[in-house]
């Protein structure tokens, strides 16, 4: 059965537009995640998701599972069952290296995808999209494939196993078994289905148009002959963001007709800019996300000016009423980034209850953020060429699947 698209003039109906290049609401307002999975036709993550993976796993499941930031999936289950019998899967994910410092919303990926391979002790493979970004944000090959290389070092800092983990660029490695996948996928999808999943115009150029393919074929353990040989009927897994579904749902509905499995994925929410979930973190605009570069001044200075707030005008009224949690980003990032449950429970209680203030709130987020920048700071510093060439080497992984 044909994948559920999400077609240009349905996100107009919806008053959401949501695809791997735009994330938008009507007017400014909220993304409806509700009506995005309806769309999109993936399912929701439930509890019973949660309690499986603790149980299979034997560890606590990461904050970003058990909070619901991951909270949407396409054949999960399939991959816990298989995982049950024994069997192993391997792990896909990448990124679009259009600017040299990521932020935080950036990293949330890469953090829970270390999660993952932890827990299952499984392969991954991870895409950077030197020629996307090419094409999109009109960047030279040259830059694209250093701000790769850059991307790589933040990627790496966030712990990966090496002997588990296999990183390319697309300008380095797409050839091979790798372009006879994306030829055979190319060949299943007419410019007409293109269109209608992606939006593209008559004024993109055909670059745009032919890129699909490229991300789609990472998904096959058959692109991979140097990691997967013998394990072509390898099942894959792709953690990502919600917005990159479109990718996905082309390629489920082409893997079958090429002999290949579906991916499975698991998807997640996006991450709020400082100034509310109405805004939107721009390279732009340096102001509206902290990124891994700030210094422990940036992020006080950030969160303090910048960090929309759900309090009241006044602490006479604050007392009174309470905060509005609903739009406070303060208790969304630490929603995020506060490991300890009972703590912000606590905090959120009492903060909503108009006993703890708004600048009680952002002094205890600003010691989260300061402590995790701080911490990826050193371990991209860490991080040399040589250990980047390591990882990026065409080679078996000798601990693939102990």
């Amino acid at each position: 059965m044909a994948e559920k698209e999400n077609r240009g003039d349905s996100s107009q109906e919806d008053d959401q537009i949501v695809n791997p290049w735009e994330v938008s609401a009507k007017d400014g307002g909220k993304i409806d995640y509700d009506k995005l999975i309806d769309r999109f036709g993936c399912q929701r993550l439930d509890e019973s998701f949660v309690c499986r993976v603790e149980r299979l796993t034997s560890r606590p499941p990461h904050v970003f599972l058990r909070r619901g930031v991951f909270f949407a999936h396409r054949d999960f289950n399939e991959i816990l069952d298989l995982y049950e019998r024994g069997e192993k899967f391997y792990l896909y994910t990448g990124r679009g290296p259009s600017s040299e410092a990521l932020h935080l919303g950036h990293l949330i990926p890469f953090m829970f995808t270390k999660y993952l391979q932890d827990a299952f002790r499984v392969p991954l493979v991870i895409q950077l999209t030197d020629d996307e970004k090419c094409m999109w944000k009109n960047l030279s090959v040259e830059e694209s494939q250093r701000l790769a290389r850059e991307n790589a070092k933040d990627i790496i800092a966030c712990g990966f196993d090496i002997t588990r983990t296999f990183i390319f660029s697309d300008f380095d490695f797409v050839g091979g078994a790798f372009y006879k996948n994306m030829v055979r996928v190319g060949k299943c999808v007419t410019f007409n289905k293109v269109v209608g999943i992606f939006g593209f115009t008559s004024e993109d150029h055909i670059g745009k148009i032919s890129f699909p393919p490229v991300q789609a074929v990472p998904s096959f353990p058959s692109s991979f002959p140097h990691l997967f040989a013998g394990n072509e009927n390898l099942r894959c897994l792709i953690p990502c963001a919600i917005d990159q579904d479109p990718y996905f749902r082309m390629t489920r509905d082409v893997a079958p007709r090429i002999g290949y499995h579906k991916p499975a994925l698991i998807e997640s929410s996006f991450f709020p800019a400082l100034q509310g979930e109405t805004g939107k973190m721009s390279a732009s605009d340096p102001n509206s996300a902290i990124y891994v570069t700030d210094s422990a001044k940036d992020i006080k200075n950030k969160v303090n000016k910048y960090a929309f707030s759900g309090g009241q005008d006044s602490i006479e009224n604050h007392r009174k009423y309470g905060a509005n949690l609903e739009v406070d980003i303060p208790i969304k990032y630490l929603g995020f980034f506060l490991e300890d449950d009972a703590e912000l429970e606590h905090i959120r209680t009492e903060y909503g209850a108009g006993r703890m203030l708004t600048g009680e709130v952002k002094k205890r987020l600003i010691e989260v953020l300061t402590e995790l920048v701080e911490r990826h700071r050193k371990a991209r510093a860490a991080v040399t060429d040589e250990m980047v060439d390591a990882f990026m080497t065409v080679r078996p992984l000798p601990q693939m699947f102990d």
